[in-house]
């Protein structure tokens, strides 16, 4: 997950991992073994939000979109 995030520093990743696990969108797994992985999976409430989330991805990529072709006939 770290390589996907790379300016995201590993302190703030385990926070918002954690205030994920904790309102139930994430769960968290550890292995017992040496050394320990922790591996972290979407629930089925987390899953709820993602018709939300794809709305305002698509919402922010049109926006954006609106926002360069402004810039453009503006020059």
């Amino acid at each position: 997950m770290r390589a996907g995030l790379p300016s995201l520093s590993a302190k703030v990743l385990t926070e918002r991992l954690e205030s994920l696990v904790a309102q139930g969108l994430v769960s968290c797994t550890r292995s017992p073994a040496f050394p320990v992985r922790t591996s972290y999976a979407v629930t089925a409430k987390g899953l709820l939000l993602r018709p939300l989330l794809e709305q305002l991805y698509r919402t922010g990529e049109a926006l954006l979109d609106e926002s360069l072709l402004g810039e453009v006939a503006d020059h």
